[in-house]
């Protein structure tokens, strides 16, 4: 199977289009209407028409042949300047690419810009706006990733995630959102936050692009470059809930008919997260509160009055657990790793909510991580797929499976977007590009 990224890379391979031609489209549509979205923290015309012409000139073979991509600004790119979303690093340029760049450099595909990302990938909006509607946040912290695919500026981009920052505004903007294993993709040259949970990830309009990009950006043979649908019948786990994280009841119901409509063609058992595993969470926030501090404390200690509000509360909070309690946390992850491995062996994934609803109607929020938290505390893969259509937006719904199990998992994604109605398009995208 493959989608419109798949399809531009192989027209510009044959010599149908240029990779100068869709720099151009691409950007006239941004022209049109970022204004209105902010998706964009560094976007150079020169650079994108350059970077174009380059490959035209070298007409690359790679996957992403003459394909521009979006890149979070918490990644290195050594030719555009990399600021974390925060006044502290505003005119910082790395000197070398971040090792997922340098393979998408490899791979054929060039740097479009650079994405908005909330500031040190944390909870404290950015400047980008949900491109279905300019008044509801796109959720973070890779915004500007979501939003730029959305609105058809480009038709992959890279995020990454740490607690919900890939799967929650992938489901608030419409799009898919892909995040693999922990450590299938290497993370050097991406600022870390909590070095246990950081994952790159990918972001495009079809599961099938998704995984190609986030093929692209690494030699890890547990992310297929190419997926297909499974000639089986699929078994699928449904978790309507997370018991940290009550749904809104409108995209509740959303869901559940969304559910069974994928229970016509695939074998669907509901499951609930035992009570032992009740309080999950709070093992995520433990462990990633007190790597945040570790690893931006000494920032915090020199530039507390230009970090955000809710960063600063984050690392007071990270300060205070005590080394002890880190270790137990990271001994109970272990633990939960091995159980829910056991307790999802049987299914070719389990579907939840992407998030508790839709995107709230709020620029100083970016949403609630809570249905990510599980999957991100256990380091397994999950996909974002728009499902439904909510009050007008769209509605989002994760699939997850086990450490290591991606390639089932994008294929029994790939299986179910195919049952699903086409996502939405928001209003401000335009036309998309071919």
């Amino acid at each position: 199977m493959s989608g419109p990224l798949h399809t531009l890379a192989q027209a510009i391979r044959s010599g149908a289009t240029t990779a100068s031609a869709a720099a151009r489209e691409q950007l006239a549509r941004i022209d049109a209407t970022e204004a209105a979205i902010g998706a964009w923290q560094t976007l150079d015309r020169e650079h994108v028409l350059r970077a174009a012409a380059a490959a035209d000139r070298a007409l690359p073979a790679g996957p992403l042949a003459g394909v521009g991509i979006g890149v979070k600004d918490i990644i290195a790119t050594a030719e555009l300047p990399t600021t974390a979303g925060s006044p502290i690093y505003a005119e910082h340029r790395p000197e070398v690419d971040a090792a997922c760049v340098a393979h998408l450099r490899a791979r054929g595909g060039y740097v479009f810009g650079k994405t908005v990302t909330t500031p040190f990938a944390y909870m404290d909006p950015g400047r980008t706006r949900n491109p279905h509607r300019p008044e509801h946040t796109p959720g973070g912290s890779s915004s500007g990733s979501a939003a730029a695919v959305a609105a058809g500026y480009v038709l992959g981009a890279i995020g990454t995630q740490t607690n919900g920052s890939v799967i929650r505004p992938a489901a608030y903007c419409g799009v898919v959102g892909y995040k693999p294993t922990v450590g299938a993709i290497h993370v050097r040259g991406v600022h870390p936050f909590s070095p246990t949970f950081d994952t790159v990830g990918s972001f495009a309009r079809g599961v099938a692009d998704a995984a190609l990009l986030a093929s692209a950006l690494t030699d890890d043979a547990r992310i297929p470059d190419a997926v297909e649908r499974p000639r089986h019948r699929l078994r699928l786990a449904w978790l309507a809930r997370f018991p940290w994280s009550e749904p809104d009841a409108d995209s509740a119901r959303a869901l559940a008919a969304v559910v069974d409509r994928i229970g016509a063609d695939a074998e669907v058992i509901a499951i609930a997260i035992p009570p032992a595993w009740g309080e999950a969470n709070a093992l995520h926030r433990c462990i990633m509160l007190r790597e945040g501090f570790d690893v931006l404390g000494d920032l915090q200690a020199r530039e507390r009055a230009r970090l955000t509000p809710a960063l600063n509360a984050a690392l007071d909070e990270g300060r205070a657990i005590a080394v002890d309690a880190y270790r137990h946390a990271c001994v109970e992850r272990e633990r939960a790793i091995a159980f829910f491995t056991g307790w999802l062996d049987e299914f070719d994934a389990v579907l939840a909510p992407a998030a508790p609803g839709v995107a709230p109607r709020s620029l100083a929020t970016t949403g609630d991580p809570a249905c990510c938290t599980l999957w991100s505390l256990l380091g397994f893969p999950a996909v974002s797929i728009p499902a439904a259509v909510v009050d007008g937006l769209p509605l989002g719904l994760q699939l997850a499976a086990p450490q290591g199990r991606d390639a089932t998992l994008l294929a029994a994604a790939l299986a179910v977007e195919a049952m699903l109605p086409p996502a939405p398009v928001p209003p401000l995208a335009g036309d998309r590009v071919p």
